[in-house]
């Protein structure tokens, strides 16, 4: 089941918070939308929801717009979250997930197996206000999986967790994709969507200023970027024709050349002076391309 976004707008009175969006989402793949706070990403969720009602455009899929029939198929994690806090997080999750058309007995197994494997399995019985902010997000995303959506769209999963929680997050959000469901999540943290998707969809501003493939866009993009340790100063390499941006750090250099060429010059520069205990030729980062494609209004 594709999920197709057709030339969509939302304004609110005179702001426009999504400009004339239009993509198609894979079946069975995860898909990133990248921006900075306020960039559209939680509004265009809203109208994939039906949350919200597109200005003009239309959002279908399979080739169907999402009514109360194809809900029971989808899970939404929210940015904002919202559980019940007086409520114990068993009979909140299983409550859920029977709303969603579960077996009461089949919820309970699956949000067993859940809470063990995100290392809370006493959690079952505790209410939801006496869990610290990370581990209600966890019960929060296990409410969102449960059922076992075939569609299932995270809006900034990993905000406000440890690193240990990420990983353990991240690894629950690969073994869901694996299966077969479509994952559609935001995020303001590029390495996440680097690592986990394989198209994305880059919006300021309310527009997609850039989507498709994520290694055709680092490949189209034609800058590289090298880093080089070295025993010796390295400020000369800012002069070398080819050479964009130059920055310093704790163990040498990182700068960004025009073109891969250019990497070769710079290695005969450095023969001879000194020694070299690293030199590698890399893809420029999402961080890059962003920053190139937007400008430093990014935060």
């Amino acid at each position: 089941m594709t999920l197709t976004i057709n030339n969509v707008t939302k304004q609110f009175g005179s702001f426009t918070a999504v400009d004339g969006l239009s993509l198609s989402i894979p079946e069975k793949e995860m898909f990133g939308f990248l921006g900075a706070n306020g960039a559209g990403k939680t509004t265009t969720f809203r109208m994939i929801l039906g949350l919200l009602d597109a200005t003009e455009g239309k959002v279908l899929w399979n080739n169907e717009p999402i009514s109360y029939e194809t809900s029971s198929k989808i899970g939404y994690l929210p940015e904002e979250r919202g559980l019940y806090p007086k409520m114990k997080v068993k009979e909140q999750v299983v409550y859920l997930a029977r709303l969603r058309g579960m077996d009461k007995k089949a919820a309970e197994k699956e949000l067993l197996y859940w809470l063990d494997r995100f290392n809370v399995p006493e959690y079952a019985e505790k209410k939801v206000e006496d869990l610290s902010k990370g581990n209600q997000q966890k019960i929060q995303f296990i409410a969102s999986i449960l059922h076992k959506p075939e569609l299932l769209i995270l809006d900034e999963p990993f905000s406000g967790l440890d690193p240990v929680n990420v990983e353990l997050l991240k690894d629950a959000v690969i073994d869901i994709k694996n299966r077969g469901t479509t994952i559609v999540f935001s995020s303001h943290r590029m390495e996440h969507v680097e690592e986990l998707c394989e198209h994305l969809c880059i919006m300021h501003h309310g527009k997609p200023v850039l989507h498709g493939n994520l290694k055709e866009i680092k490949r189209s993009f034609g800058k590289k970027n090298v880093t080089i340790h070295a025993n010796f100063d390295l400020s000369f390499l800012k002069d070398i024709r080819g050479v964009e941006k130059y920055r310093e750090n704790a163990l040498g250099v990182q700068i960004q050349i025009e073109e891969e060429d250019i990497a070769q010059d710079i290695l005969q520069n450095l023969v001879g002076k000194g020694f070299i205990t690293k030199f590698e030729l890399e893809e420029p980062s999402l961080n890059d391309i962003f920053i190139e494609k937007v400008g430093d209004s990014y935060e």
